[in-house]
């Protein structure tokens, strides 16, 4: 049965070129009616994934990372001056699953500077790993540090078990050893080990004008 796995770094919930309004609802239009059983989300704002969720009928997990002291008054000024506030509204990566339930999650802090950049996972009802990266961006040795540590991370969590590590990696060309390359678009990448591997060449979706990313879905089957 195959498995469709999608990467897609929500630039803050902005477009380009800049809309400046809220634009949670295109966002959640885009994600409902593409076909993926698994979204690994970045740069989203901290109060969008139960809404992505109950669009998408998902279930979701959200690890927040950077800006989010005062979240309240940071997300009445992001949701009315987007472009004004930008990254500074707050930020979370969030995991949404539609095929079954999450049975357990697991988080890794991987920076606090010069921002708080985690890794974190979700174990479905099958016994497969979802796990999501951001890494630190303009540093490409500290991206890579990071990489190495959610590897390692994410392996010890799944123990054997199918696992799919995606995100935003912030470099365009990430070693990780044991794993296979699913597809990639610049710095967004999925990779899977425990039996998973891709059975399609990776396909980029039209989202228009939003994010300044490009969503990446990847087609993926248990080959053990």
């Amino acid at each position: 049965m195959a498995l469709r796995v999608l990467t897609w770094n929500l630039f803050h919930g902005r477009a380009l070129p800049p809309r400046n309004r809220d634009l949670m609802h295109e966002f959640s239009e885009c994600l409902r009616t593409w076909e993926w059983e698994v979204a690994l989300l970045q740069e989203v704002p901290p109060w969008w994934p139960s809404v992505l969720a109950v669009a998408c009928d998902a279930r979701q997990s959200t690890a927040l990372t950077s800006r989010n002291q005062l979240l309240p008054l940071r997300r009445a000024l992001a949701r009315r001056w987007p472009e004004l506030v930008k990254s500074g509204g707050g930020g979370a990566n969030a995991i949404l699953l539609r095929d079954g339930a999450i049975t357990a999650t697991a988080r890794r802090r991987l920076a606090l500077c010069p921002e708080r950049r985690v890794v974190h996972a979700v174990r479905d009802d099958r016994g497969r790993w979802f796990a999501n990266l951001h890494a630190t961006v303009h540093d490409d040795p500290q991206a890579r540090r990071e990489i190495a540590t959610a590897r390692a991370a994410t392996l010890r969590w799944a123990a054997g078990a199918p696992l799919v590590l995606g995100g935003d990696f912030n470099v365009r060309d990430p070693s990780l050893p044991g794993f296979v390359h699913a597809g990639g678009q610049k710095v967004d990448h999925v990779f899977a080990t425990g039996g998973l591997a891709p059975v399609a060449p990776r396909e980029l979706l039209d989202r228009g004008d939003l994010s300044d990313h490009a969503p990446v879905r990847v087609t993926l089957a248990d080959r053990r």
